[in-house]
């Protein structure tokens, strides 16, 4: 099930939670709280987190803020639930695009975004840390 977030403080620490799982740089449970213009969706299996997503608008714009899966329920398609929640959210809202940067040697994640649509874009030099690496930057267009 996934469920569009209408107050963050209740979950906050369930997305905290995840972050830890899936990145190397979590977001604090602070940082998420304080995330000003931030749509969260999250994914739930009995009743339990697996997973979220996070975007930020500005104007008719769209961001991804990060796409997390906890790593027992990876490669089940809650992943591409969560993308079709932003993307469907991005629609509803007529925005013009939505971009994201994600690893170059995260295929699998690259793979997912190309089969909705996005494409590259450019890269952000030296974008990620631990390790260090640059972000492609990839977007789709609505309009």
């Amino acid at each position: 099930m996934i469920l569009k977030i209408e107050d963050i403080n209740a979950y906050s620490k369930d997305i905290a939670v995840i972050e830890k799982h899936c990145f190397k740089t979590p977001w604090t449970d602070e940082q998420i709280r304080s995330s000003d213009n931030t749509v969260f969706f999250l994914a739930k299996e009995e009743n339990k987190p697996i997973g979220y997503a996070g975007m930020y608008t500005v104007l008719d714009e769209g961001y991804v803020t990060n796409i997390g899966v906890m790593p027992l329920h990876r490669r089940k398609g809650v992943g591409k639930k969560l993308l079709e929640a932003l993307i469907e959210f991005s629609n509803d809202s007529n925005l013009a695009f939505l971009s994201l940067e994600v690893r170059p040697s995260n295929l699998p994640a690259i793979k997912l975004y190309e089969s909705f649509g996005f494409v590259s874009e450019g890269l952000r030099k030296n974008f990620y840390s631990n390790p260090r690496e640059d972000g492609l930057i990839m977007t789709r267009y609505f309009k």
